[in-house]
């Protein structure tokens, strides 16, 4: 079964093309720089890091304790790590983050 996002364009097929078409961490810095801004960047990191302490099973008011992170955008994150597209699911278990 083929995965159908709501937010599939030309315009994202190409973005998520060139984002796979980078080879380290310079180039990631060097393109994301370009086409965030740093607020934009910093948000993305963070809901990341987020994603991963929930894994862990820390609680609420840690996890906006130690990332600065809203409860809003914490619950949000909770959801997409329960019932959304699992692609915080898929990065996590790339990058060695395992369910505690």
């Amino acid at each position: 079964m083929t995965y159908e996002s709501k937010i599939k364009d030309k315009e994202t097929n190409e973005l998520f093309e060139a984002v796979l078409k980078l080879e380290n961490i310079e180039e990631c810095y060097r393109f994301f720089e370009d086409i965030c801004t740093i607020k934009e960047i910093k948000a993305i990191a963070q809901r990341l890091h987020v994603a991963k302490l929930l894994r862990q099973k820390e609680t609420y008011s840690h996890i906006e304790e130690e990332t600065g992170a809203s409860t809003a955008t914490i619950s949000r994150i909770s959801r997409c790590l329960n019932y959304g597209a699992d692609g915080y699911n898929i990065i996590l278990d790339r990058l060695g983050y395992k369910e505690d």
